[in-house]
């Protein structure tokens, strides 16, 4: 069995310059937020057949304990069209990774025309935070055992009260 320690980020082509502002966060000792990358493993190139990519894409989800999806429009587009966003998607549903979805936006809800609908079409739960460290630390260093203990099923959208993102000074 392998074992389960990183965190995949999934997203939209378009959003990369956020995915890149996270790892330049994990990077940064003056910002409280680390993970462990699962983009690191397994490296498919552009030029890869698509069965290669799947394949690698989904080495790389088995080797996640949670996955963070940066919500935009141009996210939910693609995730409605058969690309790769949509296969990412689907396998973290298949091997009930828990997922926190980050409103690029910066809105603490649910924001119908950012989140793909695939992640809103199930009945286990996915976590919705704006996109900031300290609220996306919280949710990685909380959410995962709640929703492994079964803390989160039986509806899809979850937030965190407004008290919890004072709390953090938000």
């Amino acid at each position: 069995m392998t074992y389960r320690n990183k965190t995949y980020v999934a997203f939209a082509s378009e959003d990369i310059t956020q995915y890149r502002l996270m790892t330049a966060w994990n990077k940064n000792e003056h910002i409280d937020f680390s993970f462990f990358d699962a983009h690191d493993v397994n490296n498919a190139l552009d030029t890869s057949l698509p069965s290669t990519i799947k394949s690698r894409l989904r080495e790389r989800l088995k080797n996640t304990k949670q996955a963070i999806v940066l919500a935009s429009p141009a996210a939910r587009t693609k995730a409605g069209n058969n690309s790769y966003l949509t296969y990412e998607l689907e396998v973290m549903l298949e091997l009930q990774i828990p997922i926190v979805v980050s409103n690029l936006d910066g809105s603490r809800d649910v924001v119908l025309a950012s989140t793909p609908q695939l992640l809103l079409d199930h009945d286990r739960g996915v976590l919705f935070t704006s996109f900031q460290p300290k609220i996306l630390q919280f949710a990685l260093n909380n959410f995962v055992d709640k929703f492994n203990d079964g803390g989160y099923k039986g509806k899809s959208a979850y937030k965190y009260p407004e008290s919890q993102y004072t709390s953090l000074g938000l």
